[in-house]
Order: structure tokens, then C-alpha cells, then sequence
């Protein structure tokens, strides 16, 4: 396969995985904790890489992607590794739910405040793994392919 149908899977990869997380969140309304929200950011990166890398034929750009696509993989290791109990979460992981209510709803007793969402709690599981995993896994996946087209770029 040659450098261009790479970048084209890769990009979509993280298109994909990104859109996926919004819909998990806005339509399935599975809120995402601090390490979720880290995870998606690389992915939006790489999908930003892989528009230039389309249109620019710079060998640094497919290098630029692999390293975003390996980000997002090590966040969601780390993510994975707090919900197994392995190692502590950030700070930030307490309880993000209510990060996003103004001071009037925090101090209003009848507005809706969301549950806290966790880093340590699975909210999502597919075949034993949860989503951060899924995402460690497919991102991997999506740095190889990053690193074919870095090498196909040569």
C-alpha cells in the first residue's frame, strides 16, 4: 500500500474513534472523565496531520501523526491502568461533573448536578475492555500505520 491510502485509513482512524467518543458522550450520554477528554485530543490532532499530509508531501508530517496517534494511545494505558486499580489517577479525576456548572447551580439546591465521573470507573465496556483500552489498542494500531506511510515517504 502506498503512502497516501495510509494516511487516508490513519486519519479516518482517528476521525472515527474521535466521532465515537461524541457520540458515546452526546447521544449515548456517557459523560467523559478528565483522561477521556486527553485521550481525544491527539486524535483530533492527528486528523488535523493528516489533512496537511494529504496536501503537503513533507516525511515529517506521517512522523508528526504516529507520535499523536501513540499520545492518545499512552493516555488511554494510563486510563486503563487507573480503572484496573494498577496506579493512582490525576487529581482531576475525583469528580469532573460538576467542572462544567457556574457558581449559581453549584449553590442553587434544586439544579441538577450531574453525577461525578471518574477516572477510576468503568462506564463502558466491550468484551472485558473498557473504552480507554479500546482506544490504547486501535491507536496502536493507527501508529503503524502512520509509521508505513513515514516509511513510504522516503
Amino acid at each position: 500500500m502506498t503512502r497516501t491510502p495510509l494516511i487516508l485509513i490513519a486519519t479516518a482512524g482517528s476521525a472515527a474513534l474521535l466521532l465515537g467518543a461524541l457520540a458515546f458522550q452526546y447521544l449515548g450520554g456517557l459523560f467523559p472523565c478528565p483522561l477521556c477528554i486527553w485521550q481525544r485530543w491527539p486524535h483530533l490532532a492527528a486528523v488535523l496531520i493528516g489533512l496537511l499530509a494529504l496536501r503537503i508531501r513533507e516525511p515529517l508530517l506521517p512522523l508528526l501523526g504516529a507520535l499523536a496517534a501513540l499520545s492518545t494511545a499512552a493516555i488511554g494505558g494510563f486510563h486503563t491502568g487507573v480503572e484496573l486499580g494498577w496506579w493512582e489517577g490525576l487529581q482531576s479525576c475525583q469528580g469532573a461533573g460538576i467542572a462544567n456548572l457556574s457558581m449559581s447551580d453549584l449553590l442553587n439546591p434544586s439544579a441538577a448536578a450531574p453525577d461525578p465521573v471518574r477516572c477510576d470507573q468503568v462506564a463502558w465496556s466491550f468484551l472485558g475492555l473498557s473504552m480507554a483500552a479500546w482506544n490504547m489498542i486501535a491507536s496502536l494500531g493507527l501508529t503503524a500505520l502512520w509509521l508505513l506511510a513515514a516509511k513510504r515517504s522516503r
